[in-house]
């Protein structure tokens, strides 16, 4: 399956999930002085953002290296955003991600899983594998997806005041949908791929 640019970058942003990933931040930044978590959000995002560009450059070696086809990539990676669209639409107290540590965040669960998750590597590797002649506008991905995040998350405090709990839930449980969706065509594509990749038997 193809992916234009603008429908890679969105995949990627709703995969991210930056109005989600508000409450983790809040909770994690508690113990964080004020003029210090600028500065930990941006590290923490250069962190995913390093993570993913890795994903994408090396994802399809390993791929070939332990012998998946990219129709697996896909059909694992629907798996992967559906769980999570699932858990977008009926939250649990521990959020999308799990129950989270506390102390300034240090990678985890800020860089990772928060924005660097299993469902952003599986797509960004999803991406480069299908069409890697195209790894730059798929780097560009990677770095607006990660400058999205950080501007979202930066402001987190004075969304949640302003926006308040009920409108980050309903935001959180329509891009859940929309994931959802997402997650139903990346794996009617991976299915498509497969069926094409088998042998044709004459009748």
């Amino acid at each position: 399956m193809e992916y234009s640019f603008w429908g890679g970058l969105m995949l990627m942003v709703l995969m991210a999930d930056p109005l989600g990933n508000i409450p983790i931040t809040i909770s994690c930044m508690k113990g964080v002085p004020n003029n210090r978590r600028v500065r930990v959000l941006f590290r923490e995002c250069m962190i995913a953002m390093g993570m993913l560009l890795l994903a994408m450059f090396f994802g399809r070696p390993f791929l070939a290296a332990v012998g998946l086809s990219d129709a697996a990539l896909s059909i694992g990676g629907s798996v992967i955003v559906m769980l999570m669209a699932i858990r977008m639409v009926f939250p649990t107290k521990e959020g999308v991600f799990g129950e989270t540590p506390g102390g300034e965040p240090y990678i985890v669960p800020i860089a990772i899983p928060a924005i660097a998750g299993p469902s952003t590597i599986a797509t960004i590797m999803m991406l480069a594998a299908s069409q890697p002649d195209r790894l730059f506008e798929w780097g560009l991905v990677v770095f607006i997806t990660c400058a999205a995040s950080f501007a979202v998350l930066a402001s987190a405090d004075w969304l949640e005041r302003h926006m308040g709990e009920k409108l980050t839930l309903a935001f959180e449980r329509l891009t859940g949908l929309l994931l959802a969706m997402m997650a139903t065509q990346m794996f009617l594509g991976g299915f498509s791929s497969y069926l094409e990749s088998l042998p044709k038997h004459g009748l």
